[in-house]
């Protein structure tokens, strides 16, 4: 069944940092291209990444490759820091003014394209977040703007029935994106992150109190990757009780 089309794609290259919203992007069995490739390791907390709950400043540090897909080397990652200057992620003055911004130790790690672990991503591959339920939330919220990223889904689909949260009876079936099958598993359960403004940095605990008020502290599905391939951003999105056999 046809339900709608991809509205964004956004990958976030380095855990904890504003993503990039791209026109297309494999899809590998972890999830998204170079989706939490990169992080920097808390050392106050052995094993730990840094990331906005420790930092909430880190979201707004906008993280992007600057160059092709490659599935044996990653492109280099820019980020451009809050004051708008541009520079490498691993380079040793943004390390620096992390971690005296932080007051914490940090230490970069990268994974390899093929593979991302799961310790990265924390979560399952691929997080979903629709328009309907996203002007639903904002109407809930009672605030003028509500801006996507604060959920920081990978993809936003638009649905052709205006159904806010419909992604409730998604459970268990598939979800055929182009050439890319995935499996639709549970609710995401959210955190003190969305209540940090992607922009501007700044906290407002309402937003969260208003999703555990009215959403059981749930936004936004997990999925799991079954078939990998590419996406385009206004690529249609079909659902199936089943695994779709071309």
């Amino acid at each position: 069944m046809l339900i709608g089309h991809v509205k964004e794609i956004v990958r976030y290259p380095v855990k904890s940092f504003h993503g990039e919203s791209v026109v297309k992007t494999k899809v590998m069995d972890y999830g998204l291209y170079g989706d939490r490739s990169h992080a920097y390791l808390d050392e106050s907390r052995p094993g730990k990444y840094l990331t906005i709950t420790q930092y909430p400043e880190m979201v707004r540090y906008k993280a992007g490759f600057m160059g092709e897909e490659n599935e044996n080397i990653y492109p280099p990652v820019s980020i451009t820091t809050p004051n708008g200057r541009q520079i490498p992620w691993d380079d040793e003055e943004l390390l620096k003014e992390i971690e005296d911004s932080s007051s914490r130790k940090i230490t970069p790690v990268k994974y390899s394209p093929a593979h991302v672990p799961e310790g990265a991503i924390e979560e399952e591959n691929i997080l979903l977040v629709t328009d309907a339920s996203l002007q639903k939330m904002k109407e809930m919220w009672g605030k003028e703007k509500l801006d996507f990223q604060r959920f920081r889904p990978n993809l936003v689909i638009s649905l052709i029935k205006d159904d806010p949260f419909a992604e409730d009876k998604w459970f268990g079936k598939t979800m055929k994106i182009g050439s890319v099958e995935i499996k639709v598993k549970r609710h995401c359960e959210r955190c003190m992150i969305i209540t940090v403004d992607p922009e501007s940095g700044d906290r407002d605990p309402s937003l969260h109190k208003k999703v555990i008020s009215e959403r059981d502290n749930h936004f936004g599905v997990y999925s799991s990757v079954l078939k990998t391939g590419e996406i385009s951003s206004g690529d249609e999105v079909y659902l199936f009780d089943k695994v779709h056999v071309n």
